[in-house]
């Protein structure tokens, strides 16, 4: 295990805005798989839906009472909540989602106004007239410098000093300004997808919307690669295979098949490594691990 605290973590991101596409089972699982090669994995429920918090087995967490991620998010004062809203996993730690974070496309929305009207001349519009129109936001939380705020939950992870490996960012199942904050932030893009027709959509919307980030904030995003999801032996299955790994040359293309224990796992509250390691697609999701092992230079741990 390194000493790396959540801010020097690699970080990762889990997205895709298609609904449907197993992204949290995914998530769990690669965490798990991580977990499972020895290293320290904070999960972070990005997703208002919290799926990845009730389904880890902490619907109180979910249900509590502020401060919440979404006041960790919007308020220099809370910045440093985060921490404290940790929750021990039997595999991982997890950041959970709070169902205040429904209020946080709102937030972040007039945050990045505040911060545009802030940093550019041409707009007239008062910043202070905007803050009134949130429910939360503290306009501190945003110099205007950089005419965005795509930054906080990037700052928030900085403020974090627990020792991780590995932060994986599970994102809600739509394109806006908490997955631009996912993003920006674990800029390490792992994209779980179906092998059908609907997806190429779905990846056109991706590209987009990172072209869109990347423009405006002047990082760089980069694919580890796809997870295809739910596979099956048809034709259409292999047409979609062909296709990802024509889309993605340059990173691998795995293939999780449909698996019952995937599903009695998520239900444990577990991954797969957890609740039947025996199962084949664990494999993958070694293979998975063993990949950004080794693209980041992170060798396997033992604890």
């Amino acid at each position: 295990m390194s000493d790396d605290a959540a801010g020097d973590a690699v970080r990762l991101c889990v997205t895709n805005a298609k609904g449907g596409t197993g992204k949290t089972t995914v998530a769990i699982n690669v965490a798990g798989a991580l977990a499972r090669r020895g290293h320290e994995v904070l999960f972070v429920d990005l997703d208002p839906q919290g799926n990845a918090t009730e389904g880890l087995g902490f619907p109180a967490a979910y249900d509590a009472e502020p401060p919440t991620l979404l006041d960790a998010l919007t308020s220099t004062a809370h910045r440093d909540a985060a921490g404290d809203l940790i929750r021990d996993h039997a595999e991982l730690d997890l950041l959970p989602s709070n169902t205040d974070l429904l209020h946080a496309e709102h937030e972040l929305t007039i945050a990045d106004l505040v911060a545009r009207a802030g940093s550019r001349s041409e707009v007239d519009v008062d910043p202070d007239e905007l803050g009134r129109l949130s429910l939360n936001l503290d306009p501190g939380i945003v110099s205007g410098e950089g005419g965005h705020a795509v930054d906080q939950l990037d700052r928030v992870l900085d403020r974090i000093d627990d020792p991780y490996d590995y932060v994986l960012v599970d994102t809600p199942p739509f394109y806006g300004r908490l997955t631009d904050n996912a993003m920006y932030a674990a800029p390490n893009l792992l994209i779980p997808a179906l092998t059908e027709a609907t997806s190429e959509r779905a990846i056109e919307l991706l590209f987009d919307q990172v072209a869109v980030l990347e423009s405006e904030t002047g990082i760089e995003v980069s694919d580890v690669g796809v997870v295809a999801n739910r596979v099956e032996t048809t034709n259409e299955d292999a047409e979609m295979i062909e296709w990802f790994q024509t889309v993605f040359p340059d990173v691998p293309v795995w293939e999780v098949r449909k698996r019952v224990a995937l599903q009695r796992a998520f239900s444990n509250g577990t991954s797969i490594f957890e609740y039947d390691d025996g199962v084949d697609m664990a494999d993958v999701f070694l293979d998975v691990a063993d990949s950004v092992d080794a693209r980041f230079g992170t060798p396997e741990a033992t604890r």
